[in-house]
């Protein structure tokens, strides 16, 4: 097997020896496999946060886009996966790179009820905190739209108003967050937005 090979094989198993033995093999960090992934990005989707500390230590970058617009550090608000963000920081995410959606990671966080990592992307990058996507809705938007009201997206609500999420936006139809909280019987979430 190439060095390369392994290297994809065993970022996306998570194992870390087979990943230092393949660097030590002259493996290219940044191999990707037949979707465009690169060794960090199979990490970050597997949450093998030993493996992504081990890569970006070495130079791997949290910006490569695959073949579906992801890269390593947008992966992680799919994920919500605290640790694996605190990976990626010391390479220097870029937080204005968007997904397919075009979002940024914050939005998929929010959509999935990831109350500790919006708090903590919010907390530790540059991240816009009312960025659109190409739906027309921000993350506040998303977790009232796509959430299910309960604790964890009454948390992703607290969290994103608590860092400066605009509660007056509207979607493309003119309705606010607190007017689909309303829609959709989420009695708490739209207390939290107030009308």
């Amino acid at each position: 097997m190439s060095a390369d090979a392994q290297l994809l094989r065993a970022a996306a198993s998570g194992t870390d020896a087979a990943v230092v033995e393949a660097l030590e093999r002259r493996a290219n960090i940044e191999a990707r496999d037949q979707r465009g992934r690169t060794a960090l990005l199979l990490a970050a989707s597997e949450d093998h946060i030993t493996v992504a500390t081990i890569l970006v230590g070495r130079g791997a970058d949290v910006n490569a886009v695959d073949d579906q617009q992801d890269t390593p550090f947008l992966v992680t608000g799919v994920t919500g996966s605290v640790g694996m963000l605190e990976a990626m920081l010391p390479g220097k995410p870029n937080t204005r790179l968007r997904n397919r959606f075009g979002g940024v990671a914050v939005i998929p966080a929010a959509e999935r009820g990831h109350a500790a990592y919006v708090k903590a992307v919010l907390d530790t990058t540059d991240i816009e905190v009312n960025h659109v996507n190409d739906l027309g809705w921000t993350a506040l938007l998303e977790a009232v739209i796509l959430g299910d009201g309960g604790p964890r997206h009454q948390e992703v609500v607290r969290e994103l108003l608590a860092h400066g999420a605009d509660r007056t936006f509207a979607d493309r139809d003119g309705v606010t967050a607190y007017e689909h909280a309303v829609a959709r019987g989420q009695r708490e979430v739209a207390a939290l937005l107030g009308g």
